[in-house]
């Protein structure tokens, strides 16, 4: 599934979803759409994010997320596993928030 957010200035941030061993409901991909298009509030230069959600049967925390933001430079990636799908893309997306807003520091 391909999403595209219109960013600042025109640009569009394009979010890619797979889902691994399972298929994922309108629910879960409005959520994720939702979650990950705030993103762009802090880094206009976002070009894509691919989110990726698997279940991983070896743990009682089993959904895991994956969001790898695609920006000039380096790319960020967060990996999160929890109880629950939104959990996960909650903390992955709380955890790049951090990461965007520290390098908007630095620069």
């Amino acid at each position: 599934m391909i999403i595209l957010v219109e960013q600042q200035k025109n640009k569009i941030m394009q979010i890619n979803l797979q889902t691994l061993k399972f298929d994922a409901k309108q629910e879960l991909k409005d959520y994720v759409n939702e979650k990950v298009e705030k993103l762009s509030q802090f880094d206009d230069k976002i070009i894509r994010a691919d989110v990726t959600l698997s279940i991983n049967n070896d743990t009682v925390e089993n959904k895991v997320c994956d969001i790898r933001l695609i920006v000039p430079g380096n790319d960020d990636f967060v990996t999160k596993n929890a109880t629950t799908f939104e959990e996960a893309i909650h903390t992955c997306v709380d955890v790049l928030q951090k990461i965007l807003k520290r390098k908007k520091i630095k620069a």
